[in-house]
Formats: structure tokens, C-alpha cells, sequence
């Protein structure tokens, strides 16, 4: 569903008053949550659902969704761990998840930010290169 305008507008306020020191306030959330609900302003609900969209990616940016063929070795994923957190701060969260189907190699998916050096990705590049070529 697309928001109007408004919506729009007051979610992104709402949002940005959602921090404490740079940081997404899980308690600020609580509270402008709670606060909507119970006053129900036009639109609410619109407001609501941009407001989520907004939380949802802020937290989306603080995780990593690391796959790999195979259950990487404890000394390579505390490498990644100090690698990402170095980049993208101390407070990311790391998830290793293990997907046959990349056939090798990793993929990592922080955010709206993918690095894809998977033989998965690898044969699709090559298969779209001889299928346009």
C-alpha cells in the first residue's frame, strides 16, 4: 500500500525522534507505538506502517545475515565478525546461516548492502552473459 504524503511526512518525524545518541531507541519505539494507538490520529494506521518500515531498516543495517556452503570454522567467523563491526560499528549483530544451494564461497547481507562471491552467483552471472551475448 503507498502512503500519502502526510503519512509519510509523520512517520519520518516520528522516527527521527526515535534516537538517543545516534542510536534507535527501543523504548522510544515502545512509546510512540503506544501513543498512536491509543490516540489514533487520521491516518494512523498509515503512520504506523511507514514508522515500521523505518524501524524495520534502521535494524536491517545493524545485522548480518552471513551465508556460506559450508559451517564456516570459529577463527574465520570471528575474522568476519571483526571485519563488519570495524565497517559498520560494534553494535551489528552477525547471523551464520549455512545454504547448500550457494554451491561455495559466501554472501553476506547487511542492510540494503549484498556481497555475493557465491559459484551460485558466479554460474547465473555467466549464464545471463551467454544468454544476452
Amino acid at each position: 500500500m503507498k502512503l500519502s504524503k502526510e503519512a509519510r511526512k509523520a512517520s519520518k518525524t516520528l522516527f527521527r525522534g526515535s534516537f538517543t545518541n545516534g542510536k534507535l531507541d527501543e523504548a522510544k519505539v515502545r512509546t510512540v507505538v503506544k501513543e498512536l494507538a491509543e490516540k489514533k490520529p487520521r491516518g494512523f494506521l498509515e503512520i504506523l506502517e511507514g514508522y515500521q518500515r523505518y524501524v524495520r531498516l534502521e535494524l536491517a543495517k545493524r545485522h548480518a545475515l552471513i551465508e556460506s556452503a559450508t559451517d564456516l570454522e570459529r577463527g574465520t567467523r570471528d575474522k568476519l565478525r571483526r571485519a563488519l563491526k570495524a565497517k559498520y560499528g560494534d553494535e551489528l549483530t552477525t547471523e551464520f546461516k549455512v545454504s547448500s544451494e550457494l554451491i561455495g564461497g559466501l554472501r553476506i547481507k547487511i542492510g540494503s548492502d549484498v556481497w555475493d562471491n557465491s559459484i551460485q552467483n558466479r554460474i547465473a552471472r555467466l549464464e545471463d552473459e551467454l544468454i544476452h551475448a
